[in-house]
C-alpha cells in the first residue's frame, strides 16, 4: 500500500505500555463478581461464566514457555480509531509467549467466522498496520452471533484451525455476543476461550474496571478539531448558526467531550433532556433564548452541539419511539405492504391516543424517519433523523415569532453539519494508540492464563503508561436484561453521561458563561510527535473523572 508520510513515521512509533505486561506476566485473581443488574437472570442464563473474579496481571517470576497457541480475532461493528494496534499487540503478546503461536483473522467481522473466510496474520502483515486507523486489515461487520447453529458452524472452523482462543474487539453488543459464545463453548467443553475488547466511539462501554472505551478519544479530537475550525470561522464571518450533530445514539458523551474541548455557546446533553422531562419545545426555547440575548450584544453568530440520539431521550419522543418499535416489531411484513403514501396516516390510526397525536404534529419529514426500516437490534436509526435542521428550523420559526412580537430583533442565518464517518478511522491518537496495544496484550495475557468470558481491561491510563493497570473483567460483571426488538435479553448495560459525575458539572458550571461570551477553543489536529503533555493527553472527560 502506499503510504503517507505520516504513516511512514507513525510505522516507527513504538506504544506504550504498562511494565506489568513486560516480560513475565502473572495473573492475581480479585474477588467474585456479581452483575449489572438483573443478577438472577444473569446468573441463570449464564451458568458457567457468572461470578468469576476479576484479574490483575502483576510482573511473574521467569517462568518456562509458554506452548504455541493458535488464537483467533475478530472486528465487529462499527471501526473506531486502534483497532490495528488491540491486534497488534495481541500479536506481540502471543509470539511473546512463544514465537510457534499463530494468529488468525477473520474477514469482514463475525461472519467471516461463520462463513469460514479468514487468513493468517503474519509479522509481515501486521506491520503494515501498526498504528494505523481504519478496520482494513481484516474488516469488520455486524453479523450477530446469537445462535446455536453459528456457534457450531464457527466452531467447525476453530477446529480446523486449531484455534483455542478468540479474541471479539467490538461494543457492547459485540461483547455480549463474545458473553453468550463464551458460554455457550465452555457449557460443551468445545475448548476454545473467548475475550472480548471495548471498542465504540461513543464511550458508552465503560465501568469502574473498564475506564473508557478504545476510539473515543482520537474521535473527539478530530471532531472537536473540525468544531473548532468551524467556530473560528464562525467567529470571523459573524453571521452564521452552526448547528452541529454529532454520533452517540445512547449516550451523549462525545458532545460533552467536544464541549469540554471547543466550548461552544450551546450543547444538548440528552441525559440532562430526559432527566428534566424536557420536551423539544423547550429545548428549543432554550437555544433560542441564547439567540436572541446574543443578538442583543450584536453577535448573530453561534455554535450549537447536538447528540446524535438526542430524539430518544426526550420523554414524550421516547414513549412514541418505544410504541413505534413495538408495533413495526410485531406488524412488520404488514407494514411493507402498506403504501408509503399511507403509511403516515396507517401508524397514526394504530397509535395509542397520546402517541398518535404526538406523530401527527411532527413535521413530515420527521414521522417519515421514525418509521424507516429498524437497524439489527430493533431500534430506530437515529443517525437518519436530521436532528440539526429539525431543531434550526424549530429555533427560527420561534425567533420569527418573537420578531413578530417585538421581543427578537437579530438575524438568523444558520449552516448544518454531522460528524460521524470523519472520526471513526482516524489514525489513533497516542493515547489510543498505547492504549489499545496494551488490550490487545492483556487478551493474550488472559488468554495465557486460560480465562474465557472476559473483557481486557486497562485502567489509572491518565498516568504514564507505564503505570497503567493491566487485567480483565468478567464480560457478566457488565450485564442486564433489556428489551430488544421486542423481546427481553441479556446485554451490556450502557454507560450514560452521569449528571453528578465531574465532567457534566464541569460542563454545567461554564456553559452560561460559554453562551454569552464567545470564549472558543480551537484545538487544531491530533499531535502526535511533541512534548509529553500536548501529545499524550487523555480526553478531559477522563482526567475530570479522576479528578486531575
Amino acid at each position: 500500500m502506499t503510504k503517507s508520510a505520516l504513516q511512514i513515521a507513525r510505522a516507527a512509533y513504538v506504544p506504550k505500555m504498562p511494565v506489568a505486561l513486560r516480560g513475565s506476566v502473572r495473573a492475581v485473581e480479585g474477588a467474585a463478581t456479581e452483575a449489572a443488574g438483573d443478577k438472577e437472570e444473569i446468573k441463570r442464563l449464564f451458568p458457567h461464566t457468572y461470578g468469576m473474579p476479576a484479574v490483575t496481571f502483576e510482573r511473574g517470576d521467569a517462568a518456562d514457555p509458554m506452548p504455541p497457541i493458535n488464537a483467533g480475532v475478530i472486528l465487529s461493528g462499527g471501526q473506531a480509531p486502534g483497532g490495528h494496534n488491540v491486534i497488534a499487540g495481541l500479536f506481540d503478546g502471543l509470539k511473546a509467549a512463544n514465537p510457534e503461536s499463530r494468529l488468525f483473522g477473520f474477514i469482514l467481522g463475525p461472519g467471516g467466522l461463520v462463513e469460514h473466510k479468514y487468513m493468517e496474520l503474519t509479522a509481515d502483515i501486521i506491520d503494515e498496520y501498526r498504528n494505523t486507523g481504519g478496520f482494513d486489515m481484516i474488516g469488520s461487520g455486524r453479523t450477530k452471533l446469537e445462535r446455536r447453529e453459528q456457534f457450531d458452524k464457527g466452531l467447525e472452523i476453530l477446529k480446523e484451525l486449531g484455534i483455542s482462543a478468540l479474541v471479539i474487539i467490538g461494543g457492547d453488543d459485540s461483547n455480549t455476543n463474545a458473553a453468550v459464545l463464551a458460554e455457550y463453548y465452555r457449557s460443551i467443553g468445545a475448548g476454545v476461550s473467548v475475550i472480548g475488547c471495548p471498542k465504540t466511539i461513543d464511550g458508552d462501554l465503560k465501568n469502574d474496571l473498564i475506564e473508557t472505551s478504545f476510539g473515543f478519544d482520537t474521535a473527539c479530537k478530530v471532531y472537536s478539531e473540525v468544531i473548532g475550525n468551524i467556530q473560528r470561522d464562525c467567529n470571523s464571518a459573524r453571521k452564521y448558526w452552526h448547528f452541529i450533530k454529532l454520533m452517540g445514539r445512547s449516550a451523549s458523551h462525545i458532545a460533552l467531550e467536544c464541549a469540554l474541548q471547543t466550548h461552544p455557546n450551546v450543547c444538548i446533553i440528552s441525559e440532562e433532556v430526559e432527566a428534566n422531562d424536557l420536551s423539544l419545545d423547550e429545548i428549543v426555547n432554550r437555544i433560542a433564548r441564547v439567540v436572541a440575548r446574543r443578538a442583543a450584544e450584536g453577535n448573530n453568530f453561534g455554535t450549537v452541539l447536538i447528540p446524535e440520539g438526542l430524539i430518544e431521550f426526550i420523554p414524550a419522543m421516547k414513549r412514541l419511539i418505544a410504541e413505534l418499535n413495538d408495533f413495526l416489531a410485531r406488524n412488520k411484513a404488514e407494514f411493507k405492504m402498506i403504501k408509503k403514501s399511507v403509511r403516515h396516516s396507517y401508524l397514526i390510526s394504530k397509535l395509542s391516543k397520546e402517541n398518535a397525536a404526538l406523530y401527527a404534529s411532527l413535521p413530515e419529514g420527521v414521522a417519515r424517519q421514525l418509521a424507516l426500516d429498524r437497524d439489527p437490534h430493533g431500534n430506530v436509526q437515529v443517525s437518519l433523523i436530521e436532528t440539526e435542521k429539525l431543531l434550526a428550523e424549530m429555533v427560527d420559526n420561534r425567533l420569527s415569532e418573537w420578531k413578530e412580537e417585538g421581543r427578537y430583533r437579530g438575524k438568523f442565518a444558520t449552516q448544518m453539519h454531522f460528524f460521524g464517518y470523519e472520526g471513526r478511522c482516524a489514525a489513533p491518537s497516542n493515547y489510543d494508540a498505547d492504549y489499545c496495544y496494551s488490550l490487545g496484550y492483556a487478551a493474550s495475557c488472559l488468554i495465557r492464563a486460560g480465562k474465557t468470558g472476559y473483557m481486557a481491561s486497562v485502567r489509572n491510563t491518565t498516568a504514564p503508561a507505564a503505570e497503567w493497570t493491566a487485567g480483565g473483567i468478567p464480560i457478566t460483571m457488565m450485564m442486564n436484561m433489556e428489551q430488544r426488538d421486542g423481546v427481553m435479553k441479556p446485554v451490556i448495560r450502557k454507560a450514560l453521561v452521569q449528571l453528578d459525575g465531574a465532567p457534566f458539572r464541569a460542563y454545567a458550571a461554564m456553559r452560561d458563561e460559554w453562551a454569552m461570551t464567545t470564549d472558543y477553543v480551537y484545538p487544531g489536529p491530533i499531535q502526535y510527535f511533541g512534548p509529553s503533555e500536548v501529545c499524550d493527553a487523555p480526553t478531559k472527560t477522563l482526567q475530570l473523572e479522576q479528578g486531575k
